[in-house]
Parts: structure tokens; sequence; C-alpha cells
């Protein structure tokens, strides 16, 4: 089944569910992410501190598929924000790729004590000049890291991939996002799986459309206009987790499924607001 696409910003397309390849590493990493190439996927998730752009980059390569059909997406690490180190993991990254140019490069998070996100941003939105890269994004970052971004650049970043998942479901950073055409990307959108299982609303769903609960969750972000980017090393799952695109929930299904939202729902308590990443 096709996966649809969002648009961003400038209309540049991008494929509403991608794959995430944290800890996917080595031939086995290899082999799962060819795997998620071979079911369809065409956004891949990496990052420099992953510590696999290697075996991202030799997926795509032994997929046969064309580099121009494959969208990458990649993280600036929090110890390299300065602006000429920012500038050299970019290239370590592309070298490390093996490409031309990266499609998404995202500064990790925003560190605010070290306070050089700003620096970062600007060291990215150089590398977009000379095509390094294709579109400069952000992950974890808070509305108050974004708006500091706008007041310094001038611009918002296309993308911002933040914890998103049925007991974080973010309605306040998600409303700002829509507000600034901001593109919402959802990392661990299906948190740990033993837990939500247990989700009488999330089994209910899942018996009602006979649909996993995994599949209900994706489908849920799908429809919070929420780019997903689970991860699975299996084939079976890979292919599962596309297959979600042929049912709808009610919006009163999906309000539902927003209620399970927790105070205390970060998974490892990592706040931007306080959070160093490095």
């Amino acid at each position: 089944m096709m996966i649809p696409n969002f648009s961003l910003y400038n209309d540049t397309q991008i494929p509403a569910l991608g794959f995430g390849t944290y800890k996917l590493t080595q031939e086995d990493g290899i082999q799962s992410i060819k795997s998620a190439l071979d079911c369809g996927y065409r956004l891949i998730d990496t990052a420099y501190n992953y510590q696999n752009e290697r075996e991202v980059g030799q997926a795509i390569k032994q997929s046969g598929i064309n580099r121009q059909e494959i969208q990458i997406i990649s993280k600036l690490p929090g110890r390299f924000q300065k602006y000429d180190d920012a500038k050299q993991a970019i290239k370590t990254s592309l070298e490390n790729l093996d490409v031309d140019y990266i499609d998404y490069y995202l500064i990790h998070w925003p560190n605010p004590k070290q306070g050089l996100y700003v620096e970062a941003f600007k060291a990215l939105l150089d590398a977009k000049k000379e095509g390094l890269i294709k579109e400069v994004g952000v992950c974890n970052f808070l509305p108050e890291h974004l708006t500091k971004l706008k007041e310094e650049t001038g611009v918002f970043p296309a993308i911002n991939q933040i914890e998103l998942h049925p007991y974080f479901s973010q309605p306040e950073l998600r409303e700002f996002h829509e507000e600034n055409n901001i593109v919402t990307q959802a990392w661990s959108p299906l948190h740990r799986a033993a837990l939500v299982s247990d989700e009488p609303i999330l089994q209910e769903l899942a018996k009602k459309y006979e649909k996993s609960i995994y599949q209900v969750i994706l489908r849920w972000i799908f429809q919070l206009n929420v780019v997903a980017i689970p991860k699975s090393s299996s084939k079976n799952r890979q292919e599962q987790n596309q297959n979600i695109f042929d049912f709808n929930l009610s919006p009163q299904e999906v309000t539902r499924i927003c209620e399970l939202d927790r105070p205390d729902g970060r998974q490892k308590n990592q706040n931007p607001a306080v959070y160093e990443e490095f």
C-alpha cells in the first residue's frame, strides 16, 4: 500500500510514515533497513549519535532504489552546536551516508544551558544554501526555542521531531506547529509496547477495526497530521505498521486516545527545557 504524503511549508512532500533506525547497527541493521525499503518505506530516520549512518547508506545502496526516491533524516548532536563544529558534523554525516545531500538535517536537542542552538541553526541554514541539506529542522524544541529561532534568523524550522505517543500527545506544541507551518514528527510513537497494550480503548478499537493495537496508534498519529517513524527489525511488523491507510478513526475515537495523556507522560523524563544531550 502506498504511503501518502504531508506537505512542508514550501509544498515539499514528505511521507506521512517513516522508518526509525535507532539501535539498528552492523549487518543485521543493514538488512532491517533494506527490508523496510523493500516494504515501501521512503523516509529513513537516523542520527549522528545513533552511530549507524554508514549502515543506512549501505542499505540504500544495496536496495537498488534511486537515491532521489528516498528521503533521509539525520541529526546534529549537542556537542557540535558551535557553528564550525556543526558544519563539520554535516560533512561527516554525508561521508558516513555516502550521499551528496541529506534531505532533512535536524538539531537533536536544544540544550538550552549551552545556549548554542541558534548558532547551530544558522550553520544548518548555510549548509542548506550550499546544497548539502535540503531542509533544516529540529528535535525536541519547545515553543520558546522555536520562537527564538524565528526572531534570530527570520525562519522557523521545517520540522520538529518530538516525543509523541498515546500518553503524551503534545496538543499545545502541535497547535503551535500548525500555526507556523512546522511539520510534527513523532519519535517513540508506540511507547513501550506492553504498557499501551493494556489500554481498554486501544483494545476496543483494535477489535472494532480488525487491526493491531499498534496499527490503531499509528493511524491515530496520522489523523493528528503527524509523521510517525516507528522502528522494527521484523519484516512482518514493518508491513503491518504500513497497513494503516485503509480505515478511519472517528473524531471521537481520536479524542478518546488523546485522553490517555498523563502529566508525567514522558518516557524518560527528558524535558527539553532542562535536558542536555551530547
